[in-house]
């Protein structure tokens, strides 16, 4: 029985270990494109999954996870049609 996403914001931990019930959330990243704005703002209440997709973002945008996405993004919409920008940007990932 898989476990339900409580406290886990860490995409990839998610996606390989596979011991958690996700729903897939990665065709906003086409919608987020398509939209052509410089800056969203994710209003949400506690608990609704606002740094599990910053985290999703992260490794979708980042260079440095370009040899690892299959593997994260496999059974996933954006890993199955991905966009232009897929792995180009150079992500600073902080953790306070």
């Amino acid at each position: 029985m898989k476990k339900i996403i409580y406290g886990e914001s860490n995409f990839k931990k998610i996606k390989v270990d596979d011991d958690y019930l996700y729903i897939d959330k990665t065709k906003f990243i086409e919608t987020l494109e398509s939209m052509n704005e410089s800056f969203f703002i994710f209003l949400r209440p506690r608990r609704f999954g606002k740094s599990l997709f910053l985290s999703t973002l992260q490794y979708y945008y980042d260079e440095n996870s370009k040899d690892e996405f299959e593997a994260i993004f496999a059974d996933t919409y954006i890993g199955k049609s991905p966009t232009a920008l897929k792995s180009s940007y150079r992500i600073l990932f902080l953790e306070i």
